[in-house]
């Protein structure tokens, strides 16, 4: 089957590319020139574990190429899926959808056979109601269908939960439309991976219920630590001995500086605006996208307080261990350490950061923040090294090392990926998140 991908970005590039793996014939489109030539020389514009690879190797066989030329691109495609970015839009929070809406008009005027078109992307309820509508006004004598398909992905392990999803979520209204998406699936429908066909409606809000959910698992627990510091609990216990209950599951209750990246904080918003316009109030969530923008705030001030103080941390340096808004990506949309280095900035401390892969994006964003060669340069001269982003690197640092560089020995892990035991019998003050 022919696949044509409009985007070639985090979700379109992923999928095209596991698409084409299945044995599918894929072309990813994209309307920047300058990533469509890095594409094909093999450079990839995001980093994802193993992608570079699973691209090279479906290149190579034939069945993924890439283009600029969209009429062309889906010429004979029976799935063209649009996989165009869908950020918050500026002074109200909706989702900006004119991408969307922009792809699905030039569709309508190229589309010269039958085909479903599918929305990839992350979209409020009503969106494909809405493409369907443009894709009827093109006067566009081919047959569609308009079907929404969401995405499940997790930034470091995209390749696998393409390929192992815990479900495919299909909103379909019409027999044609489930009949193509059959197709497109059917490796791994053959591996007994649920399918799980709704309407289209159903699948949109799917995608925004399940982010917003996990958004609020992260967000209790981050809560539950404050209170197990109050109270001299261990959020690591708490969290375990609640994540055993199988009604409530262990994943999303690890506790840290709060949740950030491409999804969860768009997503609440954009569930949030929705809502609203359909005056149907969804108050845990708006907690939770308060909590945690404030949490990250906190965050900045517990390393001040782990200097001493505002008074004190005036003129002190701080290590910065980590960027994105987790390990594996260089992804550094809405990432907790950017509140953390601009709290430290605004209570006059120097900053010196290391991340295995998200500098360059990091620096315009954190212009202050001197960027450093590797996790020791940063620390050397440090008042405190702040643990932000839980990357492997991290997780086994030489303490020796650590404090003859420091110019005083305070640790603080905002990712609680040490025992505190050990980081104290090496001499360090340590502070954690929800450990007394």
């Amino acid at each position: 089957m022919k696949i044509a991908m409009v985007g070639s970005g985090y979700v379109g590039l992923v999928s095209g590319a596991c698409f084409a793996d299945f044995g599918h014939d894929v072309v990813c489109i994209d309307k920047d020139p300058a990533k469509i030539a890095k594409l094909e020389d093999g450079i990839m514009p995001i980093y994802e574990p193993g992608l570079d690879a699973l691209v090279e190797s479906n290149v190579k066989a034939g069945r993924l190429s890439f283009s600029t030329d969209l009429p062309s691109a889906i010429k004979e495609a029976a799935a063209i899926f649009i996989a165009v970015g869908t950020p918050s839009r500026r002074g109200d929070g909706h989702a900006d959808l004119s991408f969307v809406y922009a792809v699905a008009e030039e569709i309508g005027a190229s589309l010269s056979n039958d085909a479903v078109i599918v929305t990839k992307s992350t979209v409020p309820v009503g969106t494909g109601d809405e493409v369907e509508r443009i894709l009827q006004a093109s006067g566009n004598s081919n047959k569609f269908a308009v079907v929404s398909n969401p995405e499940f992905l997790r930034e470091g392990a995209a390749i696998g939960d393409f390929k192992r999803p815990d479900r495919i979520v299909i909103g379909a209204e019409d027999e044609f439309g489930r009949e193509v998406m059959n197709e497109v699936y059917r490796p791994l429908f053959l591996n007994e991976s649920p399918i799980l066909f709704v309407n289209r409606r159903s699948s949109e809000l799917i995608k925004y219920a399940a982010n917003a959910f996990l958004a609020t698992k992260i967000t209790f627990i981050n809560e539950m630590a404050d209170l197990c510091e109050k109270v001299g609990a261990n959020v690591q216990d708490v969290s375990r001995g609640i994540g055993m209950d199988n009604r409530i599951g262990a994943k999303f209750l690890n506790a840290g500086p709060g949740y950030g990246g491409s999804c969860f904080p768009k997503d609440t918003l954009a569930l949030l605006k929705t809502a609203e316009d359909y005056d149907s109030p969804t108050r845990i969530v708006e907690a939770v996208v308060n909590v945690n923008d404030s949490r990250k705030r906190a965050m900045g001030r517990k390393v001040i307080d782990a200097l001493g103080g505002p008074d004190a941390a005036r003129g002190k340096k701080v290590a910065m261990l980590g960027l994105t808004f987790k390990p594996n990506t260089d992804d550094m949309r809405d990432s907790p350490a950017i509140a953390i280095a601009l709290a430290l900035r605004d209570a006059g401390v120097d900053v010196a950061a290391f991340d295995p892969e998200g500098m360059e994006i990091a620096q315009p964003l954190m212009p202050d923040v001197n960027m450093c060669e590797s996790a020791y340069e940063a620390i050397e001269g440090a008042d405190a090294v702040a643990i932000v982003t839980e990357w492997d690197a991290f997780r086994a640092l030489d303490l020796r090392r650590v404090k003859e560089l420091a110019k005083a020995p305070v640790l603080v892990d905002l990712r609680n990926i040490y025992t505190p035991e050990d980081v104290r019998a090496a001499g360090f003050t340590y502070e954690s998140i929800g450990r007394a």
